[in-house]
């Protein structure tokens, strides 16, 4: 069972349409400014507006949803130590955050003190407490490389896994290419092709494997950008390089949150400065989203000022 996405899109803030840039289906971070932070931003910079958002209530429900499926009651939650930002540990935090809400008893755990035990054949923790449900914020396909990789394959042993291996499918960036071949044309889409440009004169190469942007080159008049980052890549998706009206270099993006299954709410995704700055001026206050919920001042609900 899975507990949430998010679909990363750019907006021109002019009325033309959302353009998908990819989904972020097995590691997504940015959760913590989308459900928490941006509530707190409107309260104090627009507090007679409302939003449209509810992700903070809807992974509390889903973890619910999830404890009731599995008669499962605890709950390892871990991240890698190596990312060195602290997106990652607070992403996770917020998540024992959530589950704690919902009634999970929560354990930390970073992912290079998960070990095997070779008579239990069951994952353990550094208390040798068998792990039965981990919130793992750690991409598949590096889990699938580790040491331990081969017990993944031992369905009958392994843990529940949050978020489910399926998730790799879904992250692939194959799968912006595969859209544009079923698609073309399609107005929220841009033309992606799988390794090479094609017809495309300016693009932006993501690795197949890649998160968050990591190992991205960008071909565009008078940009010639290469991100290092940690984790490569066997092959690349070539999806059209489309930057906002004013572009200086950063690509401002609205990550559209999805839990269980439905959209839940809308965020900024990335930015190098503060949130109040590069909401203000990247996300006017006339942009055209659902229905705004009822005010809460108690609710932590954050996303787009209406």
């Amino acid at each position: 069972m899975d507990i949430y996405g998010r679909f990363d899109f750019i907006y021109d803030g002019q009325g033309g349409p959302a353009k998908m840039l990819e989904y972020n289906a097995d590691t997504p971070t940015g959760l913590i400014e989308a459900a928490v932070a941006q509530w707190f931003w409107l309260q104090d910079v627009f507090p007679e507006k409302d939003q449209w958002n509810g992700i903070h209530e809807a992974l509390i429900r889903q973890w619910k949803k999830m404890q009731y499926r599995t008669g499962m009651s605890t709950l390892h939650v871990a991240h890698s130590e190596l990312e060195e930002s602290g997106e990652d540990w607070m992403t996770a935090a917020y998540m024992r955050d959530v589950a704690s809400q919902a009634g999970w008893t929560t354990i930390g755990i970073n992912m290079s003190d998960i070990g095997w035990d070779p008579n239990l054949n069951r994952f353990v923790d550094l208390d040798n407490f068998m792990i039965s449900t981990m919130f793992k914020l750690y991409p598949w396909e590096l889990m699938m490389k580790e040491p331990f990789g081969h017990r993944l394959l031992e369905r009958s042993h392994n843990p529940r896994w949050v978020e489910p291996a399926w998730k790799m499918l879904l992250s692939n960036k194959a799968l912006l290419a595969a859209l544009w071949h079923l698609y073309p044309d399609h107005p929220n889409l841009l033309p992606a092709y799988l390794n090479e440009p094609g017809p495309l004169k300016e693009w932006v190469a993501k690795p197949l494997h890649g998160r968050e942007g990591d190992n991205i080159r960008i071909n565009a008049a008078g940009i010639n950008l290469e991100q290092p980052g940690e984790y490569g890549s066997e092959g690349w998706c070539y999806q059209q390089f489309h930057p906002l009206p004013d572009f200086d270099g950063n690509r401002p993006v609205l990550g559209l949150w999805v839990v269980d299954g439905e959209s839940v709410g809308c965020g900024i995704r990335e930015s190098d400065g503060p949130i109040t700055d590069y909401f203000c001026r990247f996300v006017p206050n006339t942009i055209d989203a659902p229905a705004p919920v009822a005010a809460d001042a108690s609710s932590s609900k954050a996303g787009i000022a209406l």
